[in-house]
């Protein structure tokens, strides 16, 4: 049975102008997503925090470099993450979507460098009895910085190489990796291919951005996808919308 892991870009299920708010619309058109994909294989979803988790984040000082011992701060950031969850978590049930929620925090940790370990067990288990595992970007415990923030595209690597994926998609709202010229590059097999419009390799450092992004999912052994919201049903329907990155 394949299996897809799905991210949904913060900005695309949440109004980023209004602190905690839903974007209905756009929840709605990504849970149908969901739900399609759901009826024909195994799917992951990761959502990002838009203005749920970011707004805390911001508040309290805290990012994927800076981290945080503050427990009032920590619990802030993943309370807020966790009420978006349950929003996602109600707009899939409503569609007859089994989805269960796998909270990062208490799931899994950085080390020291940075790097994440995220255990499977109980992600591979609810996909095994049929149900949809639902993760977020979230703040999590990191050794030697108290905690920090965790992207979702971080978990999408992790989930995406750990359960060996079939396919990624990454749907925000941008229509793709653009190039100097603004338009979309359909295809990437080597950072070379768009280091021009990303800035040079050294920008893979930089904490977030599509530099980094681009560089994390030529790593990948399945296809990854990063596509705008109209491209969700292509998606879905097995095609390639936005752009493609292919590691070699």
């Amino acid at each position: 049975m394949s299996l897809v892991v799905l991210k949904l870009g913060g900005s695309v299920v949440t109004d980023k102008d209004e602190a905690e708010t839903v974007d209905e619309a756009g929840l709605g058109a990504a849970v149908d997503a969901v739900a399609a994909l759901a009826e024909t294989g195994q799917v992951v979803v990761v959502h990002g925090g838009g203005s749920f988790g970011h707004h805390h984040a911001a508040d309290h000082g805290v990012s994927s470099e800076t981290g945080t011992y503050d427990v009032v701060g920590i619990r802030e950031i993943n309370d807020a993450m966790k009420r978006l969850n349950d929003a996602v978590l109600d707009a899939l049930a409503e569609r007859g979507v089994a989805g269960l929620p796998v909270h990062p925090l208490s799931a899994g940790a950085r080390e020291e460098d940075g790097s994440l370990s995220l255990p499977l067990a109980a992600t591979e288990t609810m996909l095994e009895e049929g149900f949809v595992p639902i993760l977020h970007g979230d703040v999590i415990a990191h050794a030697g910085k108290g905690a920090t923030i965790v992207s979702g595209d971080d978990l999408v690597v992790s989930l995406a190489a750990g359960l060996d994926a079939d396919r990624v998609g990454l749907c925000s709202t941008v229509p793709g990796v653009l190039d100097t010229d603004g338009d979309v590059i359909p295809e990437i097999t080597a950072f070379e291919d768009a280091a021009d419009a990303l800035g040079g390799s050294e920008s893979t450092d930089v904490t977030g951005g599509m530099a980094a992004k681009v560089q994390k999912l030529l790593a990948l052994g399945a296809p990854a996808h990063i596509f705008g919201p109209e491209g969700l049903s292509a998606f879905v329907a097995g095609e390639s919308p936005g752009t493609v990155i292919r590691g070699e």
